[in-house]
């Protein structure tokens, strides 16, 4: 009879073990997913931010014996351009360049029909994402008109603002959900470590009548709280990557990824798993601690 209680009570706690780690892992699992959209989200923002281009012109007047020094100069302002704080990436565009991009634009097949020399040569210019911050541009904008060899400098600043503004809302959106996710993450890893504290506040009460000091107590329950993290933490972050790489082979595009962040990510959500059970283990454990016999039946 023993022997079969105590075979019952092992796969009891084997079963609660079971469902604690799972619940644990579902939950990481759901967090990362939101961690990873969050990061794609923000490179992505960054990526079509930098779409957005200011052309930055030189002066189209000029005589032929002077095309020598007018394209040192050039050059020299191009060099300047590219060493502002604001450029990401800048890009030189000759007047036969812009030629033949104003032909294929317009369908003209001949270049006979087409001056070369009526377009003026100009440097397209991406700013850095946070440059686009409307209140910002217009001091990037600044910076390269004050170039010297720069004379006019155009760009769409309400297309670029109408497009920062809406990017910031949707990001803004996405880290509000992963708030929620990291809240409900907290709440349903809690609620799992104390159903499973619950079935044991009697041996927890027992081991305190006998004399056993809270510490005491509290020691195995924390080291079974930093195993079941630890399994969980792997399993979840084991099947979001497992799922992460198959929807990307699926739809057969790379998503913008940056090392240093999947590394944070990876180890917030490991040792973000350990210290949220181990503190819902020593609150539940230390609830039953405080708690008088008589209502432990009620509790």
């Amino acid at each position: 009879m023993a022997k079969t209680v105590e075979d019952f009570n092992k796969r009891r706690l084997r079963s609660s073990n079971i469902t604690v780690v799972i619940s644990i892992a579902l939950v990481l699992f759901l967090l990362g997913l939101m961690g990873l959209i969050l990061i794609n989200a923000q490179k992505y923002s960054d990526y079509i931010k930098e779409q957005l281009v200011v052309n930055a012109y030189f002066d189209e007047n000029y005589e032929v014996k002077d095309s020598v020094k007018i394209a040192k100069l050039e050059q020299e302002t191009f060099n300047k351009i590219q060493t502002l704080a604001p450029v990401k990436r800048a890009t030189y565009i000759s007047r036969e360049m812009a030629a033949e991009e104003a032909r294929k634009s317009m369908g003209i097949e001949s270049s006979a029909l087409f001056e070369e020399n009526i377009f003026p040569s100009s440097v397209e210019i991406a700013l850095k994402p946070e440059y686009v911050d409307p209140a910002k541009i217009d001091e990037a904008i600044k910076q390269i008109k004050s170039t010297k060899g720069i004379t006019d400098v155009k760009n769409n600043s309400t297309l670029m603002v109408e497009v920062y503004n809406n990017l910031n809302n949707i990001l803004k959106w996405i880290l509000g959900f992963s708030v929620l996710f990291l809240i409900l993450a907290v709440v349903l890893i809690n609620n799992s470590i104390r159903l499973k504290i619950f079935s044991k506040r009697f041996i927890i009460k027992t081991m305190q009548l006998v004399g056993a000091k809270r510490r005491f107590i509290l020691k195995p329950f924390i080291k079974e709280a930093i195993i079941l993290g630890v399994v969980g933490a792997l399993l979840g972050l084991a099947v979001l990557f497992g799922a992460w790489y198959y929807f990307i082979t699926q739809i057969g595009t790379p998503f913008a990824q940056d090392n240093n962040q999947l590394i944070i990510l990876v180890v917030g959500i490991f040792f973000g798993g350990i210290l949220i059970t181990v503190l819902s283990t020593i609150f539940a454990t230390w609830r039953f601690l405080r708690t008088n016999v008589d209502d432990l039946y009620y509790s």
